[in-house]
């Protein structure tokens, strides 16, 4: 008998021990990433479920409606990977969080913009003065909002800037509690019904205040599953590289449209002009100088000396570099 119960625990330990183990596998072959509205090629590939089928996890998609919200998920872990634009991750970064940018999602064009209502009497800058803005605060858009205002040399204690996101932005406007937006799909679409635009984000990077989106990772994510990492960010390109060479057939009535417009919030009829207003840049230019070999830090660091000065992080950082990383571009290039 004692050795039936030897053999008893004996097993009772191995069974335990392959559940844990088990279970370990399970959780590494899971992962939770964050993602927000917009339109881009990237979403046909997660409506597609590429990303699934290259890597063979299982990936929680979850949606956000910021990238302040997206940031604070990565902060305590319970994403490992979220799509975040060019100013929340400067903030982020400048705060200490471990994150790095991995690859480009979309370098912003009129996907984003400052939209006045009709009868707002808003036809000039300087009308805005005493206006309510809505605005995801620390976005790319708001970003792109204190630049537009800085360039017109209003201050914007002048304007009542008030935080919203894109779905809280489409109540506010439908209710009248705003005179303008700065912002992205749904409510990009939806203000443009009844407002005009005033300046966009391609204006305001020609200004010398880009903005883009990006993948951000969790560095410890990133290196203990670099092969995952790598496989995300090559369906990630591969999706652009689809896109730059059939973009044009993507019409308003094609699946690709459909598929985008559905997890994007914006209408099938907006998703192609959506699309077309960015640039999406391929491994090659990705891994180049000009982007995340040196330029996409350079732009970072600027942005958060620019939050710095508006008074919306603590600090800056001597160099952002190692927040960023070509690392899995670079392979993607090569092949």
């Amino acid at each position: 008998m004692k050795l039936t119960r030897r053999l008893s625990t004996l097993g009772a330990s191995v069974a335990l021990a392959l559940t844990l183990v088990h279970g370990t596998a399970a959780r590494a072959e899971t992962v939770n990433i964050a993602y927000q509205y917009g339109a881009d090629p990237a979403k046909l590939a997660q409506a597609s479920a590429a990303y699934e089928k290259a890597t063979g996890w299982t990936i929680n998609w979850r949606r956000f409606d910021t990238g302040a919200d997206v940031v604070a998920a990565l902060a305590s872990g319970d994403i490992q990977i979220g799509d975040v634009g060019s100013s929340p991750f400067a903030a982020a970064v400048s705060r200490g969080l471990p994150i790095e940018a991995v690859v480009l999602n979309a370098l912003t064009g009129d996907s984003e913009a400052l939209v006045v209502r009709n009868g707002a009497h808003i036809d000039k800058p300087q009308d805005l003065i005493g206006k309510t803005v809505a605005t995801p605060f620390v976005s790319t858009s708001h970003y792109s909002l204190l630049a537009a205002l800085k360039h017109w040399n209003i201050d914007p204690k002048q304007v009542h800037i008030v935080n919203l996101g894109p779905t809280e932005t489409v109540a506010a406007w439908a209710r009248g509690d705003i005179d303008a937006a700065y912002t992205w799909d749904p409510a990009l679409g939806k203000a443009k019904q009844s407002g005009k635009v005033l300046v966009d984000s391609t204006q305001v990077g020609k200004w010398g205040s880009p903005t883009f989106d990006l993948w951000a990772v969790r560095k410890d994510f990133a290196q203990a599953h670099p092969d995952f990492v790598q496989k995300f960010v090559g369906v990630t390109l591969q999706s652009i590289s689809d896109y730059r060479a059939n973009g044009k057939s993507w019409t308003a009535g094609s699946p690709q449209v459909a598929a985008i417009a559905k997890l994007s919030g914006a209408s099938p009829a907006d998703v192609p002009e959506l699309l077309a207003g960015n640039v999406y840049p391929v491994a090659s230019e990705q891994a180049s100088p000009a982007l995340l070999g040196a330029g996409t830090a350079k732009a970072v660091a600027a942005t958060a000396r620019f939050l710095s000065e508006q008074k919306k992080i603590d600090q800056v950082l001597p160099d952002y570099g190692n927040s960023i990383t070509t690392q899995f571009v670079q392979v993607s290039a090569s092949k």
